[in-house]
């Protein structure tokens, strides 16, 4: 969430000199941004209408998301292939992309290819939103949670393995007041103001933190570690990251690329602190599909796990099974870091935006689909970026009847699709390319 205030921008974006990028966050293949100004720009892979411009074309450079312009939205959050976006004035949230299983909140499964408010949601006040692969958690102001989305797992922490097309609260958090959430692919993890930790949803590699492999349909605390209190949690696609109140990191799940960063590749049951950054105290915390990156307080970052296309960012492609340190030019310290499926973003105090990793779509921003294995500017949303480069904005009418579209009237289904998302664990089911579905 963004805890600044919105301000008005007395210079059109691009022509003026305020380039500050307030936050960041990656899906699998796209990107989004939230700018000083009141501005949201997207970017990367738009085939399911995740970039909300109103079509499903690809951008390789950052483009304005007019159709957000002056709701003061405060936060956006990357699913896989879909993007909510929060208006604390208007306390509403909105949501656009792949709409399969619910995800979007809006009662149906249809693709929407511009951003709509969640009518469930109206009225509440959020402190931060949360998006898995297919599904999605908000906390309130108050500390409760409400989810929706894909739930053959259980991830929904409702109680069932039912979609739910629309937010639902999880009754299961009455009286405890939850701090943050984080969504993995078909897990779900918590930490509640008070320091507990919980997990919940698909379980088989140990990424609930609960000692064992099996699924939980309602949340589960986790016990204590060390006597710790846990402040912060993240979650890759199947292993989960948490942060203590003394600055000290933990990891558990499915570690087969070293994303847990121990120095080996073995799955851990329950959370395990991570030894090599025992002595740095730990800021901020990201999941990607198979990698990891942890902020210290310093400004240091830090990336491990599966590097085949340089989304860890030290300059090679070789997997990582500890904590690499990711350099950047005149050594800036980073302010905010999120990962992507394949893809990292980072902003760094001299309020530069970089990018590495997989570049296929166009999600690093740099006008290419080339891949990048060290950190990249994205000039046009940075200070020290070549002047006078403007942000490109919709040039597409967002209130066509194309912006919400069936799926059935967009893709044939891919057979044995749902293979890869089911809870058999194996990882020969894993999606390795870009492509999940295919157009008719």
């Amino acid at each position: 969430m963004a805890e600044e205030g919105q301000m008005d921008s007395s210079s059109e974006m691009g022509t003026g000199p305020i380039r500050r990028v307030l936050l960041i966050s990656a899906g699998a293949s796209h990107s989004v941004a939230l700018l000083f100004g009141d501005v949201i720009c997207s970017w990367g892979r738009g085939e399911d209408g995740q970039l909300g411009h109103g079509d499903a074309e690809d951008r390789l450079s950052p483009t304005q998301l007019s159709a957000l312009d002056g709701l003061k939205i405060v936060s956006v959050t990357c699913g896989a292939d879909h993007t909510t976006a929060y208006s604390e004035s208007q306390m509403q949230v909105y949501s656009w992309g792949w709409g399969d299983f619910g995800r979007l909140g809006h009662g149906n499964s249809s693709d929407l290819f511009s951003p709509q408010p969640i009518k469930a949601l109206q009225g509440l006040r959020i402190k931060q939103i949360a998006c898995g692969d297919s599904h999605c958690l908000a906390v309130t102001v108050d500390g409760e949670v409400q989810s929706w989305g894909r739930n053959q797992n259980g991830q929904l922490g409702l109680g069932t393995t039912e979609d739910s097309l629309v937010p639902r609260k999880i009754e299961a958090f009455k009286g405890v007041s939850i701090k943050m959430v984080a969504a993995g692919a078909e897990h779900t993890a918590a930490v509640t103001e008070g320091g507990e930790l919980y997990g919940w949803g698909w379980g088989r590699y140990g990424n609930l933190g609960l000692g064992d492999r099996n699924d939980r349909l309602i949340p589960e605390k986790v016990s204590t570690v060390e006597g710790e209190k846990m402040v912060m949690v993240a979650c890759g696609w199947r292993h989960t990251i948490s942060v203590s109140a003394m600055g000290s990191l933990y990891t558990f799940g499915w570690s087969k690329y070293g994303q847990l960063g121990h120095g080996d590749f073995e799955d851990h049951l329950i959370p395990h602190k991570l030894e090599a950054l025992r002595e740095k105290f730990i800021s901020q915390i990201s999941g990607g599909w198979r990698h990891t990156m942890a902020l210290t307080t310093n400004g240091e970052l830090y990336g491990w796990g599966w590097n085949k296309f340089g989304q860890v960012g030290v300059g090679d492609n070789v997997d990582h099974c500890s904590p690499v340190q990711v350099k950047f030019p005149h050594d800036q310290k980073v302010v905010d870091i999120s990962c992507g499926w394949r893809h990292t973003l980072a902003v760094t105090e001299m309020q530069n935006v970089f990018s590495w990793g997989r570049g296929t779509n166009g999600q690093l921003g740099h006008g290419d689909t080339l891949d990048r294995n060290v950190p990249k500017i994205i000039e046009v949303l940075s200070m020290d970026g070549s002047p006078g480069q403007q942000i490109e904005a919709s040039k597409v009418n967002i209130s066509s009847e194309k912006s919400l579209v069936s799926p059935s009237d967009r893709y044939a289904v891919v057979p044995n699709e749902n293979v890869s998302f089911g809870g058999n664990g194996n990882d020969v089911n894993v999606p390795e390319s870009d492509v999940k579905r295919t157009r008719i």
